[in-house]
């Protein structure tokens, strides 16, 4: 069976307690240590995982006891983080986005590929049951030839809830390259890669006032756009129409409705796993419910750290992400320069998840 992978993960923040969910008790893998700038907090994440230690960040980077790095920082530092972990032979799964900009996302994965170093990246929430199964309906044939996508993500924006939300109005920040990746991997996921964008965006307002927390009431700059729409072009040659927005109070609008030439298939929300997918098809009077019938069932985020640690395709992929982040960087450059920008990446669809109930994969050490 061999001794279980050892994981150090970079950043305990509020996500990394989604990840130790996952990770911190599946027999694959052991989190051999934690670092964060606040040390008080990386020892007390540590003092909750058998055998893990709190560490210095450069020193856990170092560790040549530690095989993949996991990488739970803010935008910014996702870059510095994953090439000194890249640098030092360690492999590397990071949160979304890839990096905060195309060239240096290119860099890392151009020195990643020259030491045969892999490379993952969140988000992993398609790999479930939702995603999944509406998928399996396109793929199936269910509404005919995919025509189009229509996907909405619209909020107040995160400073009613984090407690420290600056980062979310820095560059790496902003609802598109924060939450885009979301629908973004979801819709190549469904419809396969972007060829070309055509954006649009828009800053109305140049602060934002934090909501909770110790700090609610203070008054925070806003230096990223708000709200940014556009078209996606994918090579199959379907249309994908996007919005993502802090600028929304509520909105009626399916997370992704996917169209066809005999029906519409509605995605639940891809920030999460699992929920409800929906066929109207052609002729028909109401919306119909499908069974799961394909995905991760139960599954949370670290997932696709395990998939693309005993898979040989992994499908929460650095290319996937480069792609991704391609598509989010060209959106914003349209929309600054009023013109349609073609993709300088691509990337394969990623290989279909089987309907893996929870009992299997939490128990396997390896994934099909």
């Amino acid at each position: 069976m061999g001794e279980p992978h050892r994981i150090g993960i970079v950043g305990t923040g509020w996500i990394s307690g989604a990840y130790l969910e996952t990770l911190r008790d599946h027999p694959s893998v052991t989190i051999a240590a934690v670092a964060d700038l606040d040390a008080d907090r990386a020892a007390s994440v540590a003092a909750g995982i058998p055998g893990c230690r709190a560490r210095p960040v450069d020193e856990l980077l170092r560790d040549d006891s530690i095989a993949t790095i996991l990488n739970l920082t803010v935008p910014a530092a996702h870059a510095d983080i994953a090439q000194a972990a890249i640098k030092n032979g360690r492999q590397v799964y990071g949160e979304k986005p890839l990096t905060a900009d195309m060239p240096t996302a290119l860099a890392l994965m151009e020195q990643a590929g020259a030491l045969s170093i892999a490379v993952g990246c969140a988000p992993d929430t398609v790999l479930g049951t939702g995603v999944q199964t509406a998928r399996a309906a396109v793929d199936a044939g269910v509404i005919g030839t995919p025509l189009s996508a229509v996907a909405v993500m619209a909020t107040p924006g995160h400073e009613r809830w984090h407690h420290q939300p600056d980062f979310y109005y820095l560059p790496g920040g902003g609802p598109l390259l924060d939450m885009g990746p979301y629908y973004l991997t979801a819709l190549v996921h469904l419809l396969g890669p972007i060829v070309a964008v055509t954006g649009a965006a828009a800053r109305q307002r140049t602060s934002r006032v934090i909501g909770t927390g110790p700090r609610a009431g203070e008054r925070i700059p806003v230096s990223v756009d708000t709200h940014v729409t556009g078209v996606l072009h994918h090579a199959s040659g379907a249309l994908s129409t996007i919005t993502t927005s802090f600028d929304a109070v509520r909105t009626t609008a399916a997370p992704i409705e996917i169209h066809g030439e005999t029906g519409t298939i509605e995605v639940p929300d891809p920030n999460r796993f699992a929920g409800d997918v929906r066929l109207f098809a052609l002729g028909a009077t109401d919306w119909q419910t499908l069974p799961p019938s394909a995905g991760y069932v139960d599954a949370s985020r670290g997932i696709g750290l395990l998939d693309m640690l005993t898979s040989p395709s992994p499908r929460a992929s650095g290319t996937l992400a480069l792609h991704v982040l391609d598509a989010m960087t060209a959106l914003l450059c349209s929309a600054a320069e009023g013109r349609r920008i073609d993709l300088t990446t691509t990337t394969e669809r990623p290989a279909p998840v089987p309907l893996l109930p929870a009992s299997q994969w939490r128990g396997r050490t390896t994934m099909e």
